[in-house]
């Protein structure tokens, strides 16, 4: 029987505490079409006002149900088809609740290659097997030889053929795999130890050549790291309960007399059993499930992580000139418009004595044909030097490293070869960077997210699953902050609730041959975008020079009828209406509810009119490194002020500016308990640091929050640290700092 998801409304509810009725519409609208960011942003009276992680969990849950029926049907078909049902049978598997507990029940009746059990059965040994587990009142000297044939060449072959069967029988119990699973969950001990003649080679594994951990308190990145020790060949690993009380478990259920003639038969059937049989099978099972464990909480720092830098704060629409800097090769420079258009490149070099009076004067030249607004550099190589030499030009200007993780993966891609076919990678890289600073949204869609570098192990986990997990984020981000029809690359429209790559490369031909759009209606004139697609994505769409004020909105066009009776009420035009916080007060929400409009949604409307297409992200604020530009440079005990770079479970990484990110450990994080870093920190946050140690060789910098806290400085402050060289001020010193670093 064929069961659509909104089936299984009354079995999500009771899986995730929610309304039945809120759970069914969410699965009805996800049902009819709808994306989640629509759901929770045009149809909260529907569904009570969730968000969209509830509304991801609903449909989630309603998906493993749905994978969990559809089995459960199979399994019995099967069973069906080989003529064993029983009515204990359709009753256990209509009980079973997780797949386990489904593929327990159809061990016994699943195809499988020949095993020692199946070929005893064929020799006629069952009978003497159902015998030894019955532990009958027989002659165990003299039993055996009933069953000596020329198959079965002598007594002790037949008893150990029983023994084969009666150990798969005990393995393929469902109670037995049951009781058997929840102590392997409950007491197993996850142990690594290094594979002889290993050790120099796995030496950034050290840490695990002698490891023991609980199961149930082991950390999803050591899990990563274990495992990741365990592909590459270096570790040993084994998760299991002591033997003795899994034998026990096993004995105390299936050993009903212990001094009997079978007892010893039996008793080696069941470490059999275990041994061979249920313990490799347990202990694939809880790595598997420890590794899903894992998976997900590291997806869900990457998500969280990657969230954060896509709604990093955006420069916005300044003339802007950036830099690519390099040393030998030179930094390629670009000038790019208020709208992120190239409209010059060049190059030059200012990391070689010799030529920095021409460099100079390069930079000056552009800033002024160009009427430069603000400078972003790279903060790859010689990105820290080439900052301090422009800041020596005193352009006046604002000038900003920007982080270009996944840049040269731009670059080099066909989105980039698309963008700029007459360019080559130096100046597509270069545009990025500059883009990156003005939005860092619109210009970060179009690279593969595990490019950005802001996970923790994303090559080891599910890959499929982080995919999915990450394109979410992606269109979460880009549809809460929404997205300019006429500006917005095909990238980044292709997110927008409702389009997709194709629809999206559809609005890009169109507004090509058409010009702009003149406002959401002409939407529909887009060729396949129907009235779903529109339903779907109008209202996450702006036009700011629209011929109706409400496009430059968040409010969709189904409410467009409502906010014009509104202003009627009100004696006003809808132009009037918005941005007037004293006239919005006054409008009473329960009078203009209706069966299609609820109270929630009117509120939504009325805040939108207020501040129209308001920017969720912060303002962005300039920064500066202190004066140290490699690891050799940092000493323990200096506090400088330092950028959030990465968050994971056991801390945070920070960039110091000397290219390699500090960690602070999560204990070094906050004078009080905190359980995760996230609680206090977020990605790109500004912060002061104090230096524990450093360690050049293995190229780690430990790092402090806490302890330059206790020193008397803010965590976010921006004062500079006496304890460290101010940056250099003048192009004298930039020089300076250079020849000393030439000179080493």
């Amino acid at each position: 029987m064929e069961k659509n998801i909104i089936d299984f409304s009354k079995e999500v509810a009771l899986q995730t505490s929610l309304p039945e009725s809120s759970v069914k519409s969410v699965l009805a609208l996800i049902e009819g079409g709808a994306t989640i960011p629509f759901i929770a942003r045009y149809r909260k009276d529907v569904t009570g006002g969730m968000d969209e992680v509830e509304i991801q969990f609903i449909q989630e849950t309603a998906k493993k149900s749905k994978e969990l029926f559809e089995r459960r049907t199979f399994i019995q078909q099967t069973i069906e088809g080989q003529g064993k049902i029983t009515e204990e049978i359709l009753a256990a598997l209509q009980e079973a609740t997780t797949l386990s507990a489904l593929e327990d029940i159809y061990l016994p009746f699943k195809p499988k290659r020949k095993t020692k059990a199946q070929a005893a059965r064929e020799k006629g040994l069952e009978p003497l097997a159902v015998l030894l587990l019955d532990q009958a009142d027989e002659d165990w000297t003299a039993l055996p030889l009933r069953y000596v044939n020329s198959e079965v060449l002598s007594p002790e072959d037949a008893l150990q053929g029983a023994r084969d069967i009666v150990a798969e029988m005990i393995a393929e119990d469902a109670d037995t795999r049951a009781a058997v699973r929840g102590l392997f969950e409950k007491q197993a001990v996850v142990e690594s130890t290094i594979l002889a003649g290993k050790e120099e080679e796995a030496a950034k594994y050290r840490d695990y050549f002698q490891y023991k951990e609980p199961a149930t308190k082991i950390p999803s990145h050591r899990v990563l790291a274990i495992l990741r020790g365990f592909m590459e060949g270096f570790l040993r690993i084994t998760i299991a309960p002591e033997e003795e009380v899994a034998l026990d478990l096993l004995q105390r259920k299936w050993l009903k007399k212990k001094q009997h003639p079978s007892t010893d038969y039996l008793s080696r059937a069941i470490r059999d059993a275990y041994r061979r049989l249920l313990q490799p099978a347990m202990e694939t099972e809880l790595r598997n499930q420890l590794k899903q464990q894992a998976d997900e909480e590291a997806i869900q720092v990457f998500a969280e992580n990657l969230r954060q830098l896509l709604l990093a704060a955006p420069l916005g629409g300044k003339r802007l000139l950036a830099i690519d800097p390099g040393y030998r090769t030179g930094c390629k420079v670009v000038c790019l418009d208020a709208q992120g258009y190239l409209k010059h490149n060049d190059l030059i070099f200012i990391h070689e004595p010799g030529r920095l009076s021409a460099a100079e004067h390069t930079v000056k030249k552009l800033v002024e044909q160009f009427n430069i607004e603000a400078i972003a550099i790279g903060d790859g190589t010689a990105g820290r030097e080439t900052e301090q030499l422009i800041r020596g030009l005193h352009l006046n200007l604002p000038i900003f490293l920007v982080n270009e993780d996944g840049a040269s993966v731009y670059s080099a891609s066909e989105t980039a070869r698309e963008e700029f076919p007459d360019h080559d990678v130096t100046v597509r890289g270069a545009v990025s960077i500059g883009r990156r600073l003005m939005d860092p949204l619109a210009e970060l869609v179009k690279i593969d997210p595990k490019s950005i570098g802001v996970g923790q192990y994303q090559h080891d986990v599910n890959q499929v699953r982080l995919k999915e997990r990450l394109d979410q984020t992606v269109v979460s981000c880009v549809n809460k902050v929404g997205v300019n029809l006429n500006t917005a690359s095909k990238h980044l429209l292709s997110y927008v609730s409702g389009i997709g790559p194709s629809l999206a490369e559809q609005i890009v031909q169109y507004r090509q041959s058409k010009g702009a759009f003149s406002n959401r209606q002409d939407l529909l004139q887009v060729p396949r975008l129907g009235a779903k697609a529109f339903e779907q994505c109008a209202g996450f769409l702006r036009i700011p020079q629209s011929t109706h004020p409400l496009d430059a909105s968040a409010v969709h066009p189904e409410a467009y009828s409502l906010v014009e009776k509104i202003a009627l009420d009100a004696g006003v035009e809808v132009k009037a209406l918005i941005g007037n916080s004293t006239l919005l007060k006054k409008i009473p929400i329960t009078k203009y509810v209706t069966p299609e409009i609820g109270a929630m949604t009117i509120k939504d409307i009325l805040d939108e009119l207020d501040k129209p297409g308001l920017d969720p992200r912060s303002l962005l604020e300039e920064f500066q490194f202190a004066s140290i530009y490699s690891i050799n440079d940092v000493q323990a005990g200096i506090v400088v002020p330092g950028v959030v770079t990465n968050i994971t479970r056991f801390g945070a990484f920070i960039d110091i500016g000397v290219k390699q990110d500090g960690l602070v450990h999560i204990s070094e994080i906050s004078t009080h308990y905190i359980s995760d870093p996230s609680e206090v920190l977020k990605l790109q946050d500004k912060v002061q640091v104090k230096v524990l140690e450093v360690d050049v060789a293995r190229k780690r910098i430990a790092l402090s929050i806490k302890q330059a806290q206790e020193n008397g400085v803010s965590p976010k402050s921006k004062q500079k640290v006496d304890k460290v060289p101010a940056p250099a001020a003048t192009m004298e010193d930039a020089l300076s700092l250079l020849r000393k670093k030439f000179s080493k």
